[in-house]
Order: C-alpha cells, then sequence, then structure tokens
C-alpha cells in the first residue's frame, strides 16, 4: 500500500467527499515512478534482507531433506536384534512413500498460490503480502516441529508453500526495481545464489540438530529465524512495485466503493453525503442494499478472474516469454534428476566413497560461483533480453557437452573436474534467465510471470524428473546410459533459448504506457500511469 507521504493528499480525500479531479503534475511524477524506500532502507539492506529470508526458505528444504536421508523405522533382524527408530519416519511409522510425500507436499501449497500472490499484488500492496506469506510460513514450521501425526505435519509442509509462494513471485521484482541499473542482474544472481547455499546449509543443520536434540528443534529454529521478518512485512512502511496503482486504505476506499457499486448495479436513486450510503426516505432500503452489496461481491469475483485470464493470455502470447520458460523448463528437469539421482548415480558408475558429499560440495561451490558470475557477466554484456539469451544458450550448450563429457569417461578424477566445469557453466543461467522473465513483460505482469515460471519449472520440470529417471533406469539398467539421455536435455534448453536471440524483444520493465490498476474494482477504466498526458482517473 502506498504510504500517504508518498502521495499527498488531494482536498477531496482530506474532506471525505466524492469528486472527480483532474490529478496534479506532481502527483503524477510521483505515480509513475518507483516509489523511493523509507529512510531506513537502502537498496543494499532490501537486498540482503530479501537474501537472508530466501536462504531460510531453502534452508527448510534443505532440512525436510536431511530428516529423510537419516530417518529410519525401527527394524529387527532374525536374532531379535533391534534397531530404533530414527527421525520423522521413525517416530510416525512412515512407509518410503510417504516420507517421501513430506518432501515434495510443500510444491501443493506453492503452485496453488503463487499465482493467487502475484494477482492479489494487484489490488494489496505486495510488501504487506510478503509479510502474510513469511507469517504462515513461520507457523507452519513451528506446526511441523509439534505435529503429532503424519497427516498434521503433511498438511504444514503444504503451508510452508503458501509462505515461500509469496515470497518468491515478488521479491525478484523488489530487488530489479531497487537494484543500480548497472548491477541489476548482479543484484539477482546474489538473491538466487542463496538457494544452493540455504539448501546445503539446511542439510547440514537439520543432521546436526536431529542429532544432537531432535528433529522437531530443527524446524522451531526455523520459525524463530523466519519469524523477525514476518513481523517487518508489517509493521515497516510499505513498498510500493512500479507498475502498480497505489492502493488505498479500506476504510479510505469502501464509501467510494459502495456509492459507485450501488449507483451502477442497482441504478438506485443514492444520495451522497460525505461518503456514506443514506438508507430509507428518498434513498434505498435496507434489504435492497443487502442484495446489492451481494451482487456486488459477486461481480468483483468474475471481475478479478476475467482480469486474470486477460493477464493469462498476454503472457501465454507473448513469444519471448514461452520460450524462456519452456528453456527454463527443460533446464530444471535435468538439475532436478541430478539432485536426487547424481550421488546415487556416481556410486554405481565410478565406486566413489561419499558420493553425496562429493555431489553436494560441488553444487555449493559451483552454485554460488555461477551463479554470480553469470550476473556479473550479463551486466558487463550490457542487461538487455538478447545478451541474456546468448549467454543463457552458450552457457548451457558448453555446460551441457562438460556434464556429457564427464559422464562418458571411465577415469573419476576426469569426471569430477569435467562435472564441475559444466555445473559453473550451467549455474550461470540463474540469473539471466529470471532477468528476462522481469523484463520482457509490462511492470504490473511481474509477480505474474514470476509465479507462472515458477509453476511451469516445478510441474514440469523437477517434479516429475526424478521419477521419471527412475523408470527409464529400471527399464535399461544401466546408469551411465540413462545419466547421458538425462544430460542431453541440456541442449534442448539451450535451443529453445537459441531461438530467444532471433525474437524480436525490447524491455518493457520502464513502459510507462500501461495504465493503473484502479483501486476500485467495478471500474472499468483502469487509472492511468502517471506521465502527465493521460487525463484524469475516474473513481
Amino acid at each position: 500500500m502506498a504510504s500517504p507521504s508518498t502521495i499527498p493528499p488531494t482536498e477531496e480525500e482530506n474532506d471525505g467527499s466524492v469528486q472527480q479531479s483532474n490529478p496534479q503534475p506532481q502527483d503524477l511524477s510521483a505515480s509513475s515512478s518507483t516509489m523511493t524506500p523509507p529512510s531506513w532502507f537502502t537498496p543494499r539492506r532490501l537486498l540482503i534482507i530479501f537474501c537472508v529470508v530466501n536462504m531460510i526458505n531453502y534452508l527448510d528444504r534443505g532440512t525436510i531433506a536431511s530428516n529423510g536421508v537419516n530417518g529410519k523405522r525401527r527394524t529387527c533382524d532374525d536374532k531379535g536384534i533391534c534397531k530404533s527408530a530414527t527421525g520423522i519416519q521413525g517416530d510416525f511409522d512412515l512407509t518410503n512413500f510417504q516420507d517421501g510425500l513430506l518432501s515434495s507436499a510443500f510444491m501443493v501449497g506453492l503452485l496453488v498460490s503463487s499465482p493467487v500472490f502475484a494477482f492479489l499484488a494487484k489490488s494489496h500492496n505486495p510488501f504487506r503480502l510478503i509479510g502474510v506469506g513469511l507469517s504462515v510460513f513461520t507457523l507452519a514450521t513451528a506446526g511441523c516441529g509439534a505435529a503429532p501425526t503424519f497427516w498434521f505435519i503433511a498438511i504444514c509442509r503444504m503451508l510452508v508453500g503458501v509462505g515461500e509462494a509469496s515470497f518468491i513471485s515478488l521479491a525478484g521484482p523488489f530487488i530489479d526495481d531497487n537494484a543500480p541499473i548497472s548491477q541489476r542482474t548482479a543484484w539477482l544472481a546474489m538473491f538466487y545464489m542463496c538457494i544452493p547455499t540455504g539448501v546445503a546449509i539446511g542439510y547440514v543443520y537439520g543432521g546436526l540438530v536431529g542429532e544432537h536434540l531432535n528433529w522437531r528443534y530443527a524446524f522451531w529454529g526455523e520459525a524463530l529465524l523466519m519469524f523477525p521478518f514476518a513481523v517487518f512485512g508489517f509493521v515497516v512502511k510499505p513498498l510500493q512495485l512500479k507498475g502498480f496503482s497505489h492502493v488505498e486504505s479500506k476504510k479510505a476506499s469502501t464509501p467510494v466503493e459502495t456509492v459507485s457499486a450501488v449507483t451502477d448495479v442497482a441504478g438506485s436513486n443514492v444520495s451522497i453525503v460525505k461518503g456514506p450510503v443514506l438508507v430509507g426516505g428518498d434513498g434505498i432500503s435496507a434489504d435492497e442494499l443487502n442484495k446489492t452489496s451481494k451482487s456486488v461481491v459477486v461481480h468483483n469475483i468474475l471481475n478479478r478472474l476475467s482480469q486474470f485470464w486477460k493477464d493469462m493470455k498476454v503472457l501465454l502470447v507473448d513469444k519471448v516469454y514461452v520460450v524462456n520458460v519452456l528453456g527454463y523448463v527443460a533446464y530444471t528437469f535435468v538439475l532436478g534428476a541430478y539432485s536426487y539421482w547424481g550421488p546415487k548415480a556416481g556410486y554405481n558408475i565410478y565406486h566413489m566413497k561419499s558420493a553425496d558429499m562429493l555431489f553436494g560440495g560441488i553444487t555449493i561451490v559451483c552454485g554460488i560461483f555461477g551463479t554470480i558470475a553469470g550476473g556479473f557477466i550479463l551486466d558487463r554484456l550490457g542487461s538487455t533480453i538478447n545478451h541474456a539469451f546468448i549467454l543463457l544458450s552458450g552457457a548451457t550448450f558448453v555446460g551441457g557437452i562438460s556434464c556429457f563429457s564427464a559422464f562418458c569417461l571411465r577415469n573419476l578424477y576426469g569426471f569430477l573436474v569435467l562435472f564441475a566445469v559444466g555445473e559453473l557453466l550451467l549455474f550461470a543461467a540463474q540469473a539471466p534467465v529470471n532477468f528476462i522473465c522481469l523484463h520482457c513483460v509490462k511492470p504490473s505482469l511481474r509477480p505474474l510471470a514470476m509465479a507462472m515460471s515458477t509453476v511451469a519449472i516445478h510441474v514440469f520440470g523437477d517434479v516429475p524428473s526424478s521419477p521419471l529417471f527412475g523408470v527409464v533406469q529400471d527399464h535399461i539398467n544401466n546408469w551411465r546410459k540413462t545419466t547421458l539421455m538425462l544430460t542431453s536435455i541440456f541442449f534442448l534448453s539451450a535451443g529453445f533459448w537459441f531461438i530467444g536471440v532471433f525474437l524480436p524483444s525490447f524491455d518493457k520493465c520502464n513502459d510507462e504506457s500501461e495504465s493503473q490498476v484502479s483501486t476500485n474494482p467495478l471500474a472499468n477504466k483502469p487509472l492511468p500511469d502517471g506521465d502527465g498526458d493521460k487525463g484524469s482517473g475516474e473513481v
């Protein structure tokens, strides 16, 4: 919600009357530019806050994965010697299938609520939405720690995804708005670098806490870590995303919307004094007002669904966006299977000891340096969509060749060198691919673009890739061939991004020709973007 200090209240707002007036030049200037953060905020502090929150989000992924690996059911051998149960699986006596569901349950909340939070950003301040989401995350992780049954913890894991959804689709646009123009991609790289780092830290954190205390304390620790940031989202002066109207308070907008709705829907003769509706006399009856209010709610919901579908159609016909997401889906498909099957494939192909530690260590180092390098390289080349596609296709193609060659080698050390080089190049794609998602659409569509990109890469990428890899391996029964088939999909990803190089594209991040979203959901005409030449908006 835009703060009163950002847009000076007009005389009409101060006395509560409803009038149509032309915006003043200074108001237009304020609405057309990105809101300056409060004095305590600096862009760097905002980046640090988002990076820490992102790391806690993915620390949770590592924590639940660690519990999945370390948890065991109580078993007894033929001699009657029993091994005690450990972890979540042991405490709830879960099958491997049930235990596996817990690691992916967050996807349900994430995939369902990501588009919802993205669309709500049009009518609610995105900074407050992040606060709501992080509050859900805090309560859900605390619930995981206190879970008495399997289904209770499964539901809590789904709610963890809801908390992450509010953050992941909105943090990117905030960072892009506040980053220095010459370092936008580098800042995005720092943000996405927290993904592999958070997972790795969470894996160690979950293992240590589970071993020395109990797995429940690990989730309670996450809740304590996230709680200050959840509170922070509500108590600080909210920020406004570029491309969104300054959403007024519910108290101020309710009389306006009621008058407009009753006038438009009921067609009644309504007397207006300082905003409220007169009931009785020459006005409308209480029953009529109640019926009208219900019709307004239904009309409001239908309008929002209609607008959501219109926004989705804009994304689906945007060739640059679609090609970018298709490449991202293929890219994530391989990385998702790597993260799950990589250590086991390495153990069976090269008989390496501590395969999980080797793969984990390579992923952490290459994830950090590769992601940051990709952002800085794109900034040095010039942060354009065309340059981003060139970097994506080139790095993915060469990285895919390196990983493919690594799995062809018989020597373990040669494999480790080539695989590390390949992952370093592949992780360089993290920042450019998200840069394209943010800059190929108008500012008001950025949260939805990020949300739908996240939905696509999970639904068609890393979620199905692991079981499909297992099916192929069961059929072929050759780890090297199965892994080479998986790795070859990187070339499909590079091909999609190579097509993007030749698509006509331009940066829409600063496109101020789009209309702002009206605070009145029943208004057919959106408020104009304030650049001084679009005329006045109607309430």
